[in-house]
């Protein structure tokens, strides 16, 4: 089974994938999404373990509403809200969110 990390953009994409030290799908829902659009968005992932990891604001939380609707089994990590966003949130605080995810990560 493969793993998926959705995110808002490709800034959050481009913001977790030097920390990966594993193969690891990352999916950008590009802001607000319809539950069908996400639903379509994620089909071929439906066998790989999801996780989200969605922004500390308005957006964010709608994302994480619509995700607890449609996938009610995946994880949702949470980026504390002092960070607001997942691109500015320092990497020490990701790789721990990722590691309690149980994400291989790379050191330093």
């Amino acid at each position: 089974m493969g793993k998926c990390i959705v995110v808002e953009g490709r800034a959050d994409k481009m913001r977790l994938i030097p920390l990966l030290a594993e193969e690891v799908t990352i999916i950008c829902t590009n802001g607000t999404i319809s539950e069908v659009n996400l639903i379509e968005l994620l089909e071929d992932y439906e066998h790989y373990e999801i996780v989200t990891m969605f922004d500390a604001d308005k957006n964010g939380e709608k994302l994480r509403k619509l995700m607890n609707r449609a996938f009610p089994e995946v994880t949702q990590l949470i980026i504390p809200r002092e960070y607001v966003e997942v691109e500015k949130t320092p990497k020490h605080i990701l790789q721990n969110l990722l590691i309690q995810a149980k994400f291989l990560i790379k050191e330093g």
